[in-house]
């Protein structure tokens, strides 16, 4: 069995099974039909993704690697905020008539600070610092900006990695504020297990552990009955990924990462979106 699968088993028959109804509460989220979007959520969920053994793809529902690998370079690498730089359309909804997002995600990536060093911006700072200063402690991105958030289409869910090494290993803390268990929670799981892979290729470390802490894990009402469909189905084994070796971040794509012996089951049922 796959332990991707294994912790989103594990997560989302907690969350179903022993989690907080927010139903009959005032909520932001609603369906295309205006109606509330309610949750069942657990909070403070800590997974341990131990990327030295296996990549963290789940094999009881697909999970598009590519697409994945596509908006988390549209962020950390293009460092943009408009949907025309992104292959998929899963943005859509957020942007505008010209297509921005506002000051959100890549936007507050590229911003350049002042430091001693030189100016960067902040995925320059970790590449520079993994480089050059392995044993600090400070090896941190930060995208929940309160100044900016008025001009932002979408709060940052997923807002902060903080990088660290430990011997030949590069390891990563994932913090995210909220999770929608199944539209979100492996595909962010995917693209910042492929980011810590790429920031230890080009800073000449070992892939190791991507811990992820989600505050508000919850699966929506309308979601119930597809997540039981998605965790009957039987695990298959991890697939392998093989990745490119580069040395400049800048120079990766979605191309780069091929699964080996991937193996997974197909999702009919057509997921509703709350909004």
């Amino acid at each position: 069995m796959s332990r991707a699968d294994e912790i989103f088993i594990k997560n989302c028959r907690e969350i179903i099974d022993h989690g907080f109804s927010d139903e009959g509460m005032d909520v932001r989220p609603h369906w295309e039909d205006g109606t509330p979007a309610h949750t069942i959520k657990r909070f403070g969920i800590v997974n341990r993704y131990d990327l030295s053994k296996e990549f963290p793809i789940l094999t009881i529902r697909r999970t598009y690697l590519k697409s994945a690998v596509d908006e988390i370079l549209w962020i950390w690498q293009k460092k943009s905020n408009n949907i025309k730089d992104l292959h998929s359309h899963i943005w859509d909804q957020w942007a505008d008539e010209d297509g921005s997002i506002g000051k959100a995600y890549g936007y507050q990536l590229g911003v350049k600070h002042r430091y001693p060093e030189g100016e960067f911006d902040q995925v320059d700072r970790i590449i520079y610092d993994l480089k050059h200063n392995p044993a600090s402690r400070r090896i941190i991105s930060n995208i929940y900006v309160h100044e900016d958030l008025h001009e932002m289409n979408l709060y940052p869910c997923a807002y902060s990695m903080t990088f660290n090494v430990t011997g030949n290993r590069l390891n990563a803390v994932l913090n995210q504020r909220s999770q929608d268990m199944l539209a979100a929670n492996n595909w962010n799981v995917v693209q910042y297990s492929a980011l810590l892979i790429m920031m230890a290729k080009v800073s000449g470390f070992e892939p190791g552990e991507l811990v992820h802490v989600i505050a508000d894990a919850h699966i929506y009402d309308r979601h119930i009955p597809i997540i039981e469909e998605i965790i009957a189905n039987e695990p298959y084994d991890a697939p392998v990924l093989h990745v490119a070796d580069k040395h400049d971040f800048y120079e990766f794509t979605r191309d780069d990462f091929i699964l080996e012996n991937y193996r997974y089951h197909e999702l009919k049922t057509k997921i509703p979106v709350a909004i």
